[in-house]
């Protein structure tokens, strides 16, 4: 269970990514940084599998708290302790359907043509993700400590299914409650974390994908492969064209001899029906008889 909830977990090294070359990745990264998410992206902890799966399986929300029992041991989250924890921002929108349209349709030209993004990707990025990237990207102030506070409530409720990333949110947060022993921990896988080299690896990987924005479906644009052709390059000038030979399955091919020239019959006479006479029955000859005289 514990490696289901690290799959849909990841990190930023921040210090690493700065350095890169690509422009538009960097600036991308430095608006996440301004926005105030890098104490809450960028955090680094060790992962303790045996304490994360117990939380999730008896958290909780009550009273507008995550409340949950690790070790027999009663544990509590409020939004305030959340945002402390992670330096997140608690002025500005907690809605995101008051982002304005037109950073909304910024976002799109910025994200389709300077971001490179993978084929598919927009299918399951939702519409109310796709306004946090256009917030973050036009500079709006966010309550992040509350509207992130309200994922982590809609992790821990049976009926809302949402997918559990927090893992190493949640490790520090447990690692930060008092008289709990959390046991072995684990690293992080490093592929989960965004550095200038695994970020590099997955701009080369996808340099060739194409979005179309020209007539979006919804908010978010449409990724398109480009397709290969399959077409045979044409023959270069003056370059002989070879003919493919077609095989013939069956009888085998007629030899040269069986090829010889017959000569042809001139002025042919048409063919005149002759009766057949039908043949007489053959007469039956009694055999001939000897005389005999007497003596």
């Amino acid at each position: 269970m514990a490696s289901a909830l690290i799959n849909n977990a990841s990190q930023i090294y921040f210090d690493s990514v700065f350095g890169m070359e690509n422009e538009c990745m960097v600036k991308m990264f430095e608006d996440l940084e301004s926005s105030g998410l890098k104490g809450f992206l960028g955090c680094s902890s060790a992962i303790y599998e045996a304490a994360l799966v117990e939380f999730f399986q008896n958290a909780s929300v009550r009273d507008d708290k995550v409340v949950g029992t690790v070790q027999g041991k009663s544990v509590e989250f409020t939004e305030k302790v959340f945002a402390g924890t992670f330096e997140l921002p608690t002025e500005g929108l907690t809605d995101m359907s008051d982002v304005p349209k037109d950073l909304v349709f910024d976002a799109q030209i910025a994200f389709s043509y300077d971001v490179t993004v993978k084929a598919g990707s927009f299918d399951a990025v939702t519409h109310e993700r796709f306004l946090m990237m256009s917030a973050i990207h036009g500079g709006v102030k966010v309550n992040w400590g509350r509207l992130l506070f309200n994922i982590f409530k809609d992790m821990v409720t049976p009926t809302t299914k949402q997918a559990k990333g927090y893992v190493v949110q949640i490790c520090i947060l447990l690692k930060g409650a008092p008289d709990l022993d959390l046991g072995e921990s684990k690293d992080f896988p490093p592929l989960k974390i965004l550095t200038a080299m695994t970020v590099g690896t997955y701009v080369a990987k996808n340099k060739d994908i194409t979005v179309d924005v020209d007539e979006p479906a919804g908010d978010e644009p449409v990724v398109k492969k480009k397709a290969s052709s399959k077409r045979r390059p044409a023959p270069a000038v003056g370059e002989p064209v070879s003919k493919k030979k077609r095989t013939t399955a069956g009888r085998a091919a007629p030899t040269e001899k069986g090829l010889a020239m017959v000569p042809m019959v001139q002025d042919v006479e048409p063919l005149s029906t002759i009766p057949v006479p039908t043949p007489k029955a053959p007469k039956r000859r009694a055999p001939k008889r000897k005389l005999i005289l007497p003596t």
